[in-house]
């Protein structure tokens, strides 16, 4: 009844014109797949990453995709608790020409590769906190069934012919490219050789008969389904490239290699002579994961979101929808791109030496460090750059400084030496500016906090729905500073327990300083797991009593009960988060040898 009453008593101050925050319980829903609201009961969302290529170990890019996704379903699990109406997956993608050279020239089996270098990016997500339901492998039995289930759908609708392919292939890349995106650069040797425009990888003529998809057929359809959903891919400028390719020539796709020159994969049925072209064999994971052939993988497709890198986007946003809308189905609801990551203003190379690897830093920085930076600093509309110094002087102000010494503060002994969420004083803190009696205390800056923090989830929750992550933490992370300002303000230390004038205003401030740290442990959640959990129990909010449809933001501002005002804190558990500077000279030492 807590719920609507207040929800009532807000339409009723809006009505009469008095100035209250946003919503004391904010209910941010916004519009999900198939137009139906993606917090409504029985709606579904399946959030994937790439799966990675096993030719190399995964470096900070693949965690960097891997996190955005996790905080993308961990904070729609906020908003939907039930288990059922979200999945997750990642995984391996194990087949083709670059995998089979890998593994020869380290003397190994392919499948000995794979397994070996398959193994690191699970054991990676895991350390990372990664809470995906599914790990696919393309190795897998009904990854092979899926595949070939979905060759045959394509074959059987007249878009696969046979015919002579010829035309500039990358390894590196998997795929052919057109002579526009072809230029010659010297080689070892001095003489110019043929190499991607775009990477620089090298490329040679291949000519060979293949199967071949009916690409060309799509354009008009791609370009429909672009233009009617505006939020197809996302950001704007990946959707805009997109379209600028449909513009230029779109000429039928290559799906198959001959199986002499690529053994390494899935056999086309019915010809043993042709392997499938791993692109094709390793998008095809997506529907994998939810059960395809079998029907219930209708229950989740279109309502699929998939997170790739800016380098992925022509597979996924033409090669991907066409393959669908040819095989009878819908494209995906979402395709979330985002950029690069660099080190110290330089592309990430084995050659250059500074590959960085993300286990190391999850050691160095920790779990819920590492995992605030990546998604703090990152930005998926250009490419951003990694530095160790960087993410000490990040974490150290944000998580160690301005939160960790809030909370220690607010729980100290010395200030709160009972121990308890204090009791609110509506009498020192009324529920407008204009309000005031002899005993009010509250300025203007401090309704202006609870009006930025009752907003909050709100802003936040809208952040997620555009793949702004980096933006709803820098909201945070404002309201944060608020918070501490509003501390510093009244300075709850010099205030006496003892004290009738001091005792409730003492109360006040600590129980609204408190409040604001239990939203911003809430929405911390899908960043920082482990952090965020730390903060809710020393607060003392139970694990019933964290999801986005709980927090009811300071109840008592609106003159109703809070259910936390005078419950005992939990136990101490030392300090939120430690400061990193104390090491900064062996980060540097470290990263340099």
């Amino acid at each position: 009844m807590l719920r609507v009453r207040a929800l009532r008593l807000l339409g009723r101050r809006r009505a009469s014109g008095v100035s209250v925050p946003g919503s004391c319980g904010p209910r941010h829903c916004s519009s999900g797949p198939l137009g139906v609201r993606d917090d409504a009961p029985g709606a579904r969302a399946f959030f994937t990453t790439p799966i990675f290529y096993v030719n190399a170990a995964p470096h900070i890019g693949h965690l960097y995709s891997a996190l955005l996704a996790d905080a993308l379903c961990r904070h729609r699990r906020l908003r939907v608790p039930s288990a059922a109406a979200t999945r997750f997956s990642t995984g391996t993608d194990e087949h083709g020409l670059k995998i089979q050279q890998a593994a020869a020239a380290a003397g190994l089996a392919p499948a000995e590769l794979c397994d070996r270098v398959s193994a690191q990016f699970q054991q990676l997500f895991r350390e990372a906190g990664v809470s995906s339901t599914d790990f696919v492998r393309t190795t897998e039995a009904r990854h092979r069934v899926a595949v070939q289930h979905f060759w045959g759908l394509l074959e059987a609708r007249g878009l696969l012919y046979k015919g002579l392919y010829e035309g500039w292939y990358c390894a590196s890349e998997e795929c052919f490219l057109p002579e526009a995106k072809v230029t010659r650069q010297p080689g070892p040797s001095g003489d110019a050789c043929p190499v991607s425009l775009e990477s620089g990888h090298p490329v040679s003529w291949t000519k060979e008969e293949n199967y071949i998809f009916r690409l060309s057929q799509f354009r008009e359809p791609l370009r429909r389904w672009l233009r009617d959903d505006p939020q197809a891919v996302t950001p704007e400028p990946f959707r805009l490239a997109v379209l600028q390719w449909l513009e230029e020539e779109l000429p039928d796709l290559s799906v198959s290699r001959r199986s002499s020159h690529l053994h390494w994969g899935i056999p086309v049925p019915g010809d043993d002579s042709q392997t499938i072209y791993v692109w094709l064999d390793a998008l095809v994971n997506y529907l994998t994961v939810i059960g395809y052939p079998n029907a219930e993988f209708r229950a989740w497709w279109p309502a699929t979101s998939h997170i790739i890198g800016k380098d992925i986007l022509k597979f996924h946003a033409i090669y991907w929808p066409a393959l669908l809308l040819g095989a009878g189905m819908s494209p995906p609801h979402r395709i979330y791109v985002h950029s690069h990551w660099t080190v110290c203003g330089q592309k990430m190379s084995k050659s250059l030496g500074n590959v960085v690897d993300p286990k190391t830093c999850l050691d160095r920085y920790t779990v819920d460090g590492f995992r605030y930076f990546l998604l703090r600093q990152g930005v998926p509309n250009w490419d951003c750059d990694y530095y160790d110094e960087k993410v000490v002087k990040l974490l150290d102000s944000e998580l160690a400084d301005a939160l960790g010494g809030l909370l220690n503060r607010c729980t100290a002994n010395r200030i709160n030496p009972s121990g308890t969420y204090p009791v609110f004083c509506a009498n020192c803190f009324p529920p407008a500016p204009g309000v005031a009696g002899p005993s009010a205390r509250a300025q203007a800056e401090d309704y202006a906090l609870v009006n930025a923090v009752a907003t909050l989830p709100r802003q936040v929750a809208e952040h997620y729905d555009n793949f702004q992550i980096y933006k709803a933490l820098e909201a945070v992370s404002s309201c944060v500073r608020q918070t501490n300002g509003f501390v510093q303000r009244h300075a709850p230390w010099k205030l006496s327990w003892e004290s009738p004038v001091d005792a409730p205003w003492l109360g006040t401030v600590l129980h609204v300083a408190l409040e604001c740290l239990r939203v911003f442990g809430t929405l911390l959640q899908p960043v920082t797991p482990s952090l965020a959990d730390k903060l809710l129990s020393r607060l003392g909010v139970s694990a019933t009593e964290r999801g986005l449809g709980e927090l009811f933001f300071l109840p008592r501002f609106y003159g109703y009960p809070c259910p936390f005002e005078g419950r005992r804190l939990g136990p101490e558990t030392g300090l939120l988060f430690p400061r990193l500077d104390q090491s900064r000279a062996w980060l540097v030492k470290a990263h340099r040898t």
